[in-house]
C-alpha cells in the first residue's frame, strides 16, 4: 500500500458514532470505545445477506452473464481432477505472489505411497520493491535466476523438470499452462504484465537465464495448490480456502455449469476471486469509517473491498487505524500517537496475532507498542487486544459467509439434503491466528447446520498442492495415451464401415440364392405391407426375450385400440423343456383371456416368435436355433406353431386359433407400415439384433413365382459367422463370445445387441482397472461378477440430461467405488462400445436399402425403416450413429438429427429426421415424418456428418416390438 498519513481520519470525517473530542472523562472513554468496536460486530441477518448476494454473484457468473462490477469472477482453471494419492515423481514449484513480496521455490518429491511422505526442500527469496513496482521482465528475470540458484545449490539435474507454477494473483486461464494476468493486487504493480500470459513470460525469462531444461506443466493460484495438498488420507478435498496476504476459494464444479467451457461432461475446479466482491447492499452495513480510511489510502481504491476486510496484508493496517483514532481521542496512550503509529503499514499481520494470543499478548502488546515508540499502560494492552479481536473476528466470520455461499451452491447443484464436503485450508491468518479457525468453524455451522464440514490444514503452504496438480496433469495424460489404444479398435472409418457392407451385400446375396452363406435370408411368406384398410378384433403373442406379451388389438376406423399384459419366463423355464415353455406360455394366454372377460370367444391369434426360423407357411415356422438365452430343449428343428397348438390342446384351451407366426422384425416393419406405407424394412436392437425387408420374388431361391414381393427375413445376428467379421473383432469381443452358451455363433448379434453390450463394457473395465486406468487399479470382486453391467446402464450413462453425479451414483449403485475422472472413463467407454454397434447396425442398413434401390433400378429411392428394440429407443448412441452410418459411405454428406414425436393414436413413436442444416445434392430425396405425427423437439443436437448414398431413410421407431403387425397382419392374410 501507499505511504500515506492517516488523514482520513481528521475530525468531522470519522463514524458519527465516533466523534472527535477534547478532553473525554472514563465514562466518555467506555462509550467511545464501545462506539467504535460495535462497527466490527457482524449481525446473523448481515451474513446471510453477504451469503446471498456472493451466491448470486457466482452463478451470475457462472451463467456468462454480464457480471456486475461487485461481481465476483468464477475463473476456470483447467484443474479436472483431484488427486488419487498414487501420483509420484520429482517436481519443482515456483510460488509468486503467495505471501507478498516474496517468491518460495520447492523441490517436492511425490512416492504414491500412501503414509510415506518426504519433506519438501525449499528456499524463499525476498523481492526487492523496486522489483515490485518495476517492470514485468525485471520481476521474471528475478524468478528465473531465483529458481537457478535454488536448483545449483540442490546439485538437481539440468534435464527434463517439470515445473508447477503458482501464481496467486486474478488471471483468466484458458488452459492448464496458459494464464493472462487480468490485475495485480497485493501491492504488486509491475508494468507490461496485465494482459499477457504469465506462463510465457516465465519460460522467456527460463530461457534467458538458461542452465536447465525446464518445462512449465501448469499454473495455478494458491488457492488450487491448498485445495490439491490435502493428504490422500483424508479424501480428495473439493473446497481451497486460502486467508493470507490475500483471500480467495476454489472448488470443482460441473463443467456443464460452466458456461464459458461450453463442456458437457467432467468438472473443473473454479477460482471465485471473491476478494473483488463489493456489492454495496450486502458489504454497505458492515463497512466502517476505518475500512473507508484504508480502501482511499490504498493501491487501488474502490477495488478487493471484500479482501481489504480478509486478507492479512490490511488486518494489521485496520488495527492501526483504530488505534490511532483512540489514541486521537485520548483513550489510548494518554493521547500520544507516535511517528511510527502513525506510519502507514507499521502494523503487520504478524503484530496482530501475536498480541491476540491468549498466552503471550500481554506481553508481546507491550514490546511490539515499545517498538512503535509508545508506553503503554495495563490498560492500554488490554484495549488493543479487544481491538485485534473484533476486528480479527468480523474477518473470520465474513469469511465464513462467503464459504457457506459455495456450500449452499453445491448442495443446491448436487441436490444433496446433507453436504458433505473437505474444505483445506492454508495462509498464515487461518495458521497463525489463535481464534480465527475456530470462529469461522462456529460460524459455518451456524450459517450451514445442514452441511458437514471438515477443515483440513494444507500441507507446505499449498507448495505440494502446486506439484500436485502438476503430477495429476501427467497421471490425466498418460492414463488418456492408455485409453485411447484401447478404444482404438471401437473407433471404425468409414472405410471399414464400408468393407462391412459389401460383405453383407455378398453374404445377401449367397443366401438368397441357397448358397452356403451367414446371412439365411429366409422367406417369411408375406408379400405385402399394410395399406390402412384393416378391421378386426385380434389376440397377440409376443415372445422374444426373458419377458413376453399377449394383447388384445382392436383395428378400427377410429384406430388401433390395445390392451396387453407382460408375463416373465423364468430361467428355469427359458432353459428347461420344450413342454414346460410352451405350458407356461399358454398358462399366461389363458390368464389374459381372463382378465379381460375373453373365455368362450375365439379370436385370431398371430405368433411373435423372435427367434432365428425357417418359415414353411405363413402359420408354419421351423426353429432353426435358440439364441438371446433360451435353450429349451426338444425345439430345435421342430415346428413352434405345432408345439404351441399341443401346449393349447393339453390346456384344453381349444377358442385359441394360431393362424400366423412372424419374428419381431417383421411385426415391426409391417406396424411401421400400417402408418407409414413407404416403410419396407424392419430392425430390430434390443437383446438380439435382425432386420428384414421386402424382396423381389424373382431373386428368391425355393419359392415358385417371378413377380411380386416377399418379405425376406434376414437373420443378419449370425452375419460373420463364417469369420468375415475377423478383421473387426477386438479381444474384449473374444471374450464375451467363449463365455456365451453359442461360442462362435451370432457374432454380429454379439458386436449390437443389448444382451451382450454391458458385458463388453465389462471386461474393457477389467482391463483399464489392470491398467491403473481405472479405480485406482484396484480390481473389485463385483466387477468380476459376469452380467452385473446390464446394457440398460449404457443408456443411462450416457444420457444427456445426467450429470456427472448421477453416472458415479448409477455405479455407485452396482457396488463399484469411483472418482469422478473413473465416471468419466466408464462413459466413455460406454459411448465407444455403442458407438460401435450403432454404426455397425447402419452399415448393415445402408446394404439392405441400396439392395431395395438397385432391385427396382432406380437412381433414387424414399424408404422408411421401422425401428424397435429397447437398445434403439434407450441407448443414446443408436438412435443417432445407426443413421448417421446406415445411409452412408457413398458420397456425400447429411448431418442428421433425432427427433422425439409426441404421442399419436398408434402410440409412441420417434422418427428420424434430417436436420435443418442438410446439404441437400443431386439424388437426394429428404424423407419427412408422417402427417399424423407431431414434432416435440430435438432430442440430439448433436450432428452426424457422414457419407449418403443415393436414397433417403426414414428411421421410424415403435414403442412395442410388433403387437400391431400381428393384428394388422392377420387382417391382410386371413
Amino acid at each position: 500500500m501507499d505511504s500515506t498519513e492517516p488523514a482520513d481520519l481528521k475530525p468531522g470525517e470519522g463514524a458519527p458514532s465516533c466523534p472527535q473530542k477534547g478532553l473525554l472523562q472514563p465514562s466518555d472513554s467506555s462509550e467511545l470505545v464501545w462506539e467504535c468496536l460495535q462497527q466490527f460486530k457482524v449481525t446473523k441477518t448481515q451474513l446471510q445477506q453477504i451469503q446471498a448476494s456472493l451466491l448470486g454473484s457466482m452463478e451470475q457468473a457462472l451463467t456468462g452473464g454480464a457480471s456486475p462490477a461487485s461481481g465476483v469472477r468464477m475463473l476456470p482453471t483447467y484443474v479436472g481432477s483431484t488427486p488419487h494419492g498414487n501420483e509420484q515423481g520429482n517436481f519443482v514449484v515456483l510460488e509468486l505472489g503467495a505471501s507478498g513480496a516474496s517468491l518460495r521455490v520447492l523441490w517436492v518429491t511425490l512416492t504414491g505411497i500412501k503414509g510415506q511422505r518426504v519433506e519438501p526442500k525449499s528456499q524463499e527469496f525476498v523481492i526487492p520493491q523496486e522489483v515490485v513496482l518495476g517492470t514485468g521482465q525485471q520481476l521474471f528475470d528475478f524468478a528465473a535466476r531465483c529458481l537457478s540458484e535454488f536448483l545449483d545449490a540442490h546439485s538437481v539435474g539440468s534435464q527434463g523438470l517439470q515445473l508447477g507454477f503458482n501464481f496467486s494473483f486474478p488471471c483468466h486461464q484458458t488452459s492448464l499452462d496458459r494464464s493472462t494476468l487480468i490485475s495485480w493486487t497485493k501491492g504488486f504493480r509491475c508494468s507490461g504484465v496485465e494482459g499477457q500470459d504469465v506462463v510465457q513470460l516465465l519460460r522467456e525469462a527460463i530461457q534467458r537465464q538458461g542452465g536447465y531444461s525446464i518445462e512449465v506443466v501448469a499454473v495455478v493460484n494458491d488457492t488450487v495448490g491448498t485445495m490439491m495438498g490435502c493428504e490422500p488420507a483424508v479424501g480428495p478435498c473439493e473446497i481451497g480456502l486460502v486467508v493470507d496476504t490475500g483471500t480467495n476459494a476454489c472448488y470443482m464444479e460441473e463443467a456443464r455449469h460452466v458456461a464459458v467451457l461450453d463442456e458437457d461432461r467432467g468438472r473443473t475446479c473454479i477460482s471465485i476471486e471473491w476478494g473483488s466482491f463489493n456489492d454495496d447492499r450486502a458489504l454497505g452495513p458492515v463497512l466502517t469509517t476505518f475500512d473507508h480510511a484504508l480502501d482511499h489510502a490504498s493501491l487501488n481504491p474502490g477495488a478487493q473491498r471484500f479482501e481489504k476486510m480478509i486478507g492479512g496484508l490490511y488486518l494489521g493496517e485496520l488495527v492501526r487505524l483504530v488505534l490511532v483514532h483512540l489514541a486521537q481521542n485520548r483513550v489510548l496512550f494518554g493521547g500520544y500517537t507516535s511517528p511510527a503509529l502513525l506510519s502507514q503499514g507499521s502494523i503487520l499481520l504478524e503484530h496482530v496475532t501475536e498480541m491476540e494470543d491468549p498466552s503471550t499478548g500481554v506481553a508481546r502488546v507491550h514490546a511490539i507498542l515499545q517498538d512503535l515508540g509508545l508506553s503503554p499502560e495495563t490498560s492500554d494492552a488490554e484495549l488493543v487486544q479487544r481491538v485485534c479481536a473484533a476486528v480479527c473476528s468480523r474477518a473470520a466470520q465474513l469469511c465464513a459467509a462467503a464459504l457457506v455461499a459455495i456450500l449452499s451452491h453445491l448442495q443446491h447443484s448436487r441436490e444433496q439434503q446433507t453436504l458433505q464436503v473437505a474444505v483445506a485450508t492454508g495462509g498464515r491468518v487461518l495458521e497463525r491466528h489463535p481464534r480465527f479457525q475456530s470462529i469461522l468453524q462456529e460460524t459455518v455451522t451456524l450459517l450451514a447446520s445442514e452441511c458437514d464440514v471438515s477443515f483440513v490444514p494444507s500441507v507446505d503452504g499449498g507448495g505440494r498442492g502446486v506439484a500436485m496438480v502438476t503430477a495429476v496433469a501427467a497421471r490425466l495424460a498418460y492414463h488418456r495415451r492408455l485409453l485411447e489404444k484401447t478404444l482404438a479398435p471401437f473407433r471404425l472409418r468409414c472405410e471399414q464401415l464400408a468393407a462391412v457392407r459389401t460383405q453383407m451385400r455378398d453374404a445377401m446375396a449367397k443366401g438368397l440364392r441357397g448358397e452356403p452363406s451367414s446371412l439365411r435370408m429366409l422367406p417369411t411368406y408375406i408379400r405385402a405391407t399394410p395399406d390402412g384398410s384393416e378391421r378386426g378384433d385380434f389376440l397377440a403373442l409376443d415372445l422374444g426375450g426373458t419377458n413376453f406379451r399377449v394383447l388384445l388389438v382392436r383395428v378400427t376406423e377410429g384406430g388401433v385400440q390395445i390392451i396387453n399384459q407382460i408375463y416373465s419366463i423364468p430361467e428355469s423355464v427359458a432353459q428347461g423343456s420344450g413342454q414346460k415353455l410352451f405350458d407356461h406360455i399358454v398358462d399366461c394366454i389363458v390368464d389374459f383371456q381372463e382378465k379381460q372377460g375373453l373365455r368362450g370367444q375365439s379370436l385370431p391369434l398371430g405368433f411373435t416368435f423372435s427367434f432365428p426360423c425357417k418359415q414353411l407357411g405363413l402359420d408354419q415356422g421351423i426353429l432353426l436355433n435358440w439364441t438371446k438365452g433360451f435353450n429349451a430343449s426338444g425345439c430345435e428343428g421342430q415346428d413352434v406353431v405345432y408345439l404351441l397348438r399341443e401346449a393349447i390342446r393339453r390346456k384344453q384351451a381349444m377358442e385359441l386359433n394360431v393362424v400366423a407366426i412372424v419374428n419381431d422384425t417383421v411385426g415391426t416393419m409391417m406396424s411401421c407400415g400400417y402408418e407409414d406405407p413407404r416403410c419396407e424394412m424392419g430392425l430390430i436392437v434390443g437383446t438380439g439384433t435382425n432386420a428384414c425387408y421386402m424382396e423381389e420374388l424373382r431373386n428368391v431361391a425355393g419359392v415358385p413365382g417371378d413377380s411380386g414381393h416377399m418379405c425376406i427375413n434376414m437373420e443378419w445376428g449370425a452375419f460373420g459367422d463364417d469369420g468375415s467379421l475377423g478383421m473387426l473383432s477386438t479381444c474384449f469381443d473374444e471374450m464375451v463370445d467363449q463365455a456365451s452358451i453359442n461360442p462362435g455363433k451370432q457374432r454380429f448379434e454379439k458386436m449390437i445387441s443389448g444382451m451382450y453390450l454391458g458385458e463388453i463394457v465389462r471386461h474393457i473395465l477389467l482391463h483399464l482397472t489392470s491398467l491403473g486406468v481405472l479405480f485406482r487399479g484396484q480390481q473389485t470382486q463385483r466387477l468380476q461378477t459376469r452380467d452385473i453391467f446390464k446394457t440398460k446402464f449404457l443408456s443411462e450413462i450416457e444420457s444427456d440430461s445426467l450429470a456427472l453425479r448421477q453416472v458415479r451414483a448409477i455405479l455407485e449403485d452396482l457396488g463399484l467405488s469411483l472418482t469422478s475422472d473413473d465416471a468419466l472413463i466408464v462413459l466413455e467407454v460406454c459411448q465407444a462400445v455403442s458407438r460401435r454397434a450403432a454404426q455397425l447396425c447402419g452399415a448393415g442398413v445402408a446394404a439392405v436399402v441400396e439392395k431395395i434401390r438397385e432391385n427396382r433400378g432406380l437412381e433414387e429411392l424414399t424408404v422408411s425403416v421401422g425401428v424397435d428394440g429397447t437398445l434403439y429407443k434407450l441407448c443414446q448412441s443408436c438412435g443417432c450413429h445407426s443413421t448417421g452410418a446406415g445411409p452412408s459411405l457413398c458420397g456425400h454428406l447429411l448431418a442428421v438429427r433425432r427427433w422425439v414425436w409426441e404421442r399419436c393414436s398408434f402410440g409412441h413413436c420417434c422418427c428420424l429426421s434430417p436436420c435443418p442444416c442438410l446439404r441437400k445434392s443431386p439424388g437426394i430425396t429428404v424423407s419427412q415424418p408422417p402427417p399424423c405425427w407431431t414434432r416435440a423437439g430435438p432430442r440430439y443436437p448433436g450432428l452426424l456428418k457422414q457419407p449418403l448414398c443415393d436414397l433417403s431413410v426414414a428411421i421410424c421407431p415403435t414403442r412395442w416390438f410388433s403387437p400391431r403387425e400381428v393384428a394388422q397382419g392377420l387382417a391382410i392374410y386371413i
